[in-house]
């Protein structure tokens, strides 16, 4: 006999209601209901500290049909040899809720060691299945993000504020510090940054350790005076930035000194607080995998993976800073940077996870940057070309000297040598 489902409901604080049936954890939780437009990535979405507090939905129809990857005996994440999450962006499910059309409850994939519903049983966190999400995303993207609940058969019934957090940085930043060391220098000494965790994504700190440097992660509120660093990042986090004053101070401190800082997404709300401009909340967000950005200056589009409902007021900006990228379909800003180049942010995610790495390469000139500034001689390995992964670029190399050793002598000695890329 086939199991029977609870019924669920989805109320929207305008009295909207959405009917469907309830998997994962069966119990009611409010929330700030918000929609993504990713079709893959889910894992890595619910695990992003940027979604705190918040009830995703999901605009593509069918989700859990690839599971969940953790380890099938413990069920819990996998972690590298440094504890960092191998799949996810943190450790835990970070959604209040999560809101799908269909949830798959047979996956397939080899790496899969749970159903994406036992996964969230698992985790506390309720879901809600067998509803028009299409419709609900329009109401959302008609009348704007707003607070719901979503109601479990069975479970006693939640306002609409016990969802609320009052400082949801707060929440998701370490409450101590540490320190991880990059991966092989050849024993020269690293460059050293500091990472302030608003509510870091993993894929930040495997971006930051794979190029050889030691990553000091450090609280949002943390005093960075007495720490010894060659360069500042701030990361991205859930919540208004104007909730993070301690952070902002810390940051206008860092933009008077000579050391660079890069910031991403609310760290680029953060940087722009603290050079003197304002920010606000959008309409209903940037959620997804396939937002287009255009570099200031240029025609040069990228599509980038987005999470924040924040942003910068570009007629705000001081003298002596200017907007870096901005949005091509509502024309926010995307990006932010000193004149002298030495302060930069942008509202996206290079370092992807979910979605599009095609700006990675603004990494690269980060801790570029950080090296020449602290007279550390250039990295030896791979520079990103603008749209490569640093996987891709390993493989573009090997296959140029695959191809070099494949010429004759006297065509290697004429033929120009194989680039090692990087954007400048």
């Amino acid at each position: 006999m086939k199991k029977r489902h609870a019924v669920a409901r989805l109320i929207l604080e305008d009295g909207s209601e959405f009917v469907g049936w309830a998997f994962g954890k069966h119990r009611s939780q409010a929330g700030e209901v918000v929609f993504t437009t990713g079709m893959t990535g889910y894992p890595q979405s619910l695990t992003d500290p940027s979604f705190r507090g918040q009830i995703l939905v999901s605009t593509y129809p069918l989700v859990g049909n690839y599971g969940v990857p953790v380890d099938p005996k413990t069920q819990e994440a996998v972690l590298d040899e440094r504890g960092i999450p191998v799949h996810f962006e943190s450790d835990r499910v970070q959604v209040s809720g999560f809101v799908v059309s269909e949830a798959c409850d047979e996956p397939s994939h080899y790496n899969s060691g749970s159903s994406l519903s036992a996964w969230l049983e698992k985790n506390n966190v309720p879901g809600l299945a067998g509803i028009d999400t299409r419709a609900l995303t329009e109401r959302l993207r008609e009348h704007g993000v707003m607070r719901g609940k979503i109601l479990v058969e069975g479970t006693r019934d939640v306002s609409y504020d016990s969802g609320d957090l009052a400082h949801p940085v707060d929440v998701v930043s370490p409450k101590a510090v540490r320190t991880y060391a990059a991966a092989e220098t050849g024993g020269k000494r690293a460059p050293r940054v500091v990472l302030v965790d608003c509510g870091a994504k993993a894929n930040i700190l495997r971006c930051l350790v794979a190029r050889k440097v030691e990553v000091q992660v450090v609280p949002w509120n943390h005093d960075l005076a007495g720490l010894d660093y060659d360069g500042i990042f701030l990361s991205n986090g859930p919540g208004d930035p104007k909730a993070c004053g301690k952070t902002i101070a810390t940051v206008r401190r860092a933009i008077a000194g000579t050391k660079p800082v890069f910031g991403i997404c609310l760290g680029n709300q953060l940087m722009a607080l603290a050079a003197g401009a304002d920010t606000y909340k959008l309409p209903y967000g940037h959620r997804g995998q396939n937002q287009p950005c255009i570099e200031v200056g240029t025609e040069r589009c990228y599509i980038t993976s987005q999470n924040h409902g924040y942003a910068v007021r570009g007629d705000t900006l001081p003298n002596g800073w200017e907007p870096w990228f901005v949005n091509a379909n509502d024309n926010t800003i995307e990006g932010v940077r000193s004149s002298d180049g030495l302060f930069s942010a942008v509202q996206f995610h290079p370092e992807g996870c979910p979605g599009p790495r095609d700006t990675e390469f603004l990494i690269d000139r980060f801790v570029a940057q950080v090296r020449a500034v602290a007279k550390l001689p250039a990295d030896e390995g791979p520079r990103l070309e603008a749209g490569e992964t640093l996987d891709s670029a390993v493989v573009r190399l090997a296959a140029a000297r695959l191809v070099a050793a494949q010429q004759p002598a006297a065509a290697r000695t004429t033929a120009p040598a194989a680039s090692k890329g990087g954007s400048k």
